[in-house]
Order: C-alpha cells, then structure tokens, then sequence
C-alpha cells in the first residue's frame, strides 16, 4: 500500500488538469490551405517500478485526444474529446475526460463570433459531470500570417456535480460567469510554433454570498518533425479560490507527447 500511494503522488502532477478547457491551445488554425484537418495524440506509459520483491506495483497510463477542425468558407466549427486514464496493479486510479463543440462565425474578421458546449468529468477530483452553454465575441488586437494577439470576452452557464471527498455526500450547483481571455500564438520559425493563453472565469454564488474566481494559464511549444508528426510540449496552471468541494485549489499539468496530423 505504501508503494501504491508514493506511486500515486508521484504521477498525479502529471494527469491533473484544469477546470479551464484551453481551447486556444487546441485550435488548429496554422493549416488554413485546408478546409479539414483531424489532430489525434495518444500518450501511454508502463512500468514496474518498485523497491518491493513481495509486494511489485504495476503502472498503466494512457491518454488520447482527438481534435477536428472544419473551415466551410468564413466559419469555423471544433469538435474536441480527450480521455484520461490511470491504473496501478488491478485499480482504476483516475480518468478525466470531455467533449467539447464550438463555431466561430466570422472567424477572419477582426472582431467574430462564438458558441460552444461541452461535457466533461473528472472522477478522482469527484466531479461528475460538468456542463457548460456559452457565448462570446473574439476581438483581433494583431493578426500577421506568423503571429495572432487576441481578446476574448463572453459568457456562460456552468452546472457543476461534486462528490465530497471521502464520501458519497454529492453537491451540485449551477452559476451564470463571466469567461474571458488572452491568446497569442506565433510561429518562431517554420519548425517552432508558440502558444500562450491566460483565462479568468467568475460567477456570482449566491449560497456562499460571494464570487467564485478562477485563473488559468498556458504555454505550448511544439516542434515539427514532419508532415505528419510533431512533438508537443506543454505546461498548464489553474488556481481556483474557492472550489465547491474542499480540493485542491492549484493545479498544474505538464505534458510532451507526439502528435500525428491527418
């Protein structure tokens, strides 16, 4: 048991994520001489590192993603689903996922348009599930052919269903937020490509009498093998100030991984 939970600590900085979805960092406009691309990722570790003969611990880890772009002249519409998956020895330890769907009317102009919905869980942190209905409008502050500097500004409905830790006590709460953003993304050269992105989330919590804030932020940096494949690295760090359930309030995921274009 000692070795399953040092197992545990260990690895869970690496498959935690943030309760901000970062689509900028997903987004697959670098391509635009197609009007569909398809990105899948898939990550999977395995090992039997243990100081104990008598007692092995066997670690299974797998991520996949699949994102899906599609230009049909001046719009834009994003289909994104990723899971995550955790097992030592015979146990599920942890999976995460969500299905995310958004159109981005307008998309060329400087200032366009947007709508999104998206589901999603998170087993070990006791959320099951989360819904999300929003809209917002997205305002070009630099657009070149290498570098892209924007302002998203919008809103949402959130419902949320929490599990107490340690116990089967469930929680749910529904909240109308704010949710805006910063994104700049720019190609160092024809290898290279950057990606950063800050949110900020809140909403009015009328149980608790106060703001529920979240911050969230992002780097990438991926790094062109070939046509086909790249290598993908990237550091996510989300804090919220006060979660609906007592869970850690910081967060933070850090990932490299080879991505394969369709």
């Amino acid at each position: 048991m000692k070795n399953l939970l040092l197992l545990c600590l260990f690895f869970l900085p690496y498959v935690l994520h943030s309760q901000i979805l970062n689509i900028e960092r997903l987004r697959l406009e670098r391509d635009t001489a197609k009007s569909f691309l398809v990105k899948a990722t898939v990550g999977l570790t395995a090992n039997n590192r243990s100081a104990a003969e008598t007692e092995p611990a066997h670690l299974f880890a797998l991520n996949f993603d699949i994102n899906t772009l599609f230009y049909p002249e001046k719009h834009a519409y994003i289909f994104l689903s990723k899971f995550d998956y955790l097992q030592v020895n015979e146990e599920g330890l942890l999976n995460f996922g969500y299905f995310h769907a958004r159109a981005n009317f307008l998309r060329d102009q400087k200032t366009n348009y947007e709508t999104f919905v998206q589901y999603s869980f998170d087993n070990f942190r006791g959320l099951a599930p989360r819904w999300i209905l929003g809209a917002g409008i997205r305002y070009h502050i630099l657009k070149s052919s290498k570098t892209t500097f924007l302002i998203g500004v919008g809103g949402m409905y959130e419902y949320e269903k929490w599990r107490y830790p340690y116990t089967r006590e469930l929680v749910d709460v529904g909240l109308v937020k704010s949710s805006n953003y910063l994104s700049f993304q720019t190609e160092i050269n024809k290898y290279i490509d950057l990606n950063m992105v800050h949110y900020y989330q809140v909403g009015y919590d009328r149980n608790i009498k106060g703001f529920r804030n979240r911050f969230s932020s992002s780097l990438a940096l991926n790094a062109k093998i070939s046509e086909r494949f790249s290598f993908t690295n990237s550091f996510d760090l989300s804090y919220e100030d006060k979660p609906v359930v007592p869970v850690t309030k910081l967060i933070y995921t850090l990932k490299s991984g080879l991505s394969i274009n369709f």
